[in-house]
């Protein structure tokens, strides 16, 4: 399970702007590859060290750089001072615990949020965090670990297909941003398959394993609001288009995009409900197992208590008791037992509490 909280304690006492890497080492060496293409021309490449995306700053084409690994500062750290980003920035991309956000630096924006992979062995969602830097023409991308969503991406703009190979650096990061998103519905497909096995299990058979399932999913759901809620206003200050560096025509489909964050928002937010509504008809499942296993043994005792009444009477040892030579005593006593039985047996039919 994800950890809603990271440590900081490593920033604790330094200044502004000091790089730090908070979180967990995912990937043992970074990759650094770069795409850099327009409607005529395309090249990819994986580079061994920072200093050979220097060569593309001074491109018209668009430069998509994309970084699996964070943990070696000093990459940041080169490619920061080549681009002129903020060092406050930097330190946000290091700090893998960030809020969704978008921060206008004039000439760059940058954007981070959180990329979720449904894990099918473990049946537990994966989030790492998503930070881009979009500039007049190019693209930065930097993630925790290598693996991501962007793969129908690179073959759109390896095949030339669609319009990215026409547009600008700005239609490249609507569409990494789009494709996070879209994403996120694979993931709530996953959960809810799961809230609806679910629901009939806590309805139907409802154990302690149950209640362990139900925590999990809340935890799930509070661990996905918390990454998700943040983007609407992401997307929504992309969509006004107060940068000049989101053309109106990119404005367009970020609309969609918004669309699309608001709808996932509001079924995480439905699955929230129906999450907390479990816990409810758990503990009610429990408690109407509970009355009936206390009803059966109710009556099984109000049955008994009469029967016990005469078998203590005819415990006593009294000398002078006239049915203990009775020759019928025994199945008389044995006939009243019967009859009291029945009879109790078919009042409580009567009353429905069988």
């Amino acid at each position: 399970m994800q950890k809603l909280i990271k440590k900081r304690s490593k920033k604790a006492g330094l200044p502004p702007g000091t790089l730090v890497h908070i979180g967990e080492k995912k990937a043992d060496t970074p990759k650094i590859t770069v795409m850099d293409y327009d409607e005529a021309h395309f090249q990819e490449k994986e580079i061994k060290t920072i200093e050979e995306c220097f060569l593309f700053k001074d491109k018209p084409t668009v430069t998509w750089i994309n970084i699996d690994g964070l943990h070696q500062v000093e990459i940041l750290e080169k490619l920061g001072e080549c681009y002129g980003l903020h060092p406050l920035v930097l330190e946000d991309i290091l700090n893998t615990d960030q809020r969704p956000k978008m921060e206008d630096y004039g000439e760059y924006l940058y954007i981070v949020l959180r990329m979720l992979n449904y894990n099918d062995k473990s049946s537990e969602i994966e989030s790492e965090q998503i930070s881009l830097v979009l500039g007049p023409n190019f693209v930065f991308s930097f993630q925790e670990r290598e693996g991501d969503t962007f793969n129908p991406i690179r073959d759109r703009i390896r095949n030339s297909k669609g319009r990215i190979r026409k547009m600008g650096a700005d239609h490249l990061a609507y569409t990494l941003l789009d494709s996070i998103i879209d994403n996120y519905f694979i993931i709530l497909e996953k959960l809810g398959e799961k809230i609806e096995f679910l629901e009939e299990e806590v309805v139907t058979q409802p154990g302690p394993e149950t209640l362990q399932t139900i925590h999990h999913l809340k935890r799930e759901m509070i661990f996905l609001r918390k990454g998700v809620w943040p983007l609407r206003e992401v997307i929504s200050g992309l969509e006004r288009g107060e940068s000049s560096l989101i053309k109106e025509s990119t404005g367009i489909y970020l609309r969609d995009v918004y669309d699309h964050t608001i709808q996932t928002i509001d079924t995480i937010e439905t699955y929230r409900d129906m999450v907390s509504g479990m816990l409810d008809i758990y503990l009610s499942s429990i408690s109407n197992r509970l009355n009936a296993v206390m009803k059966v043994l109710t009556i099984i005792a109000t049955i008994f208590m009469p029967l016990t009444f005469l078998a203590g009477i005819y415990g006593m040892n009294f000398k002078y008791m006239p049915e203990l030579e009775w020759r019928w005593g025994y199945p008389v006593v044995w006939f009243a037992v019967v009859l009291i039985s029945v009879s109790m047996l078919i009042y409580f039919k009567r009353k429905r509490w069988l």
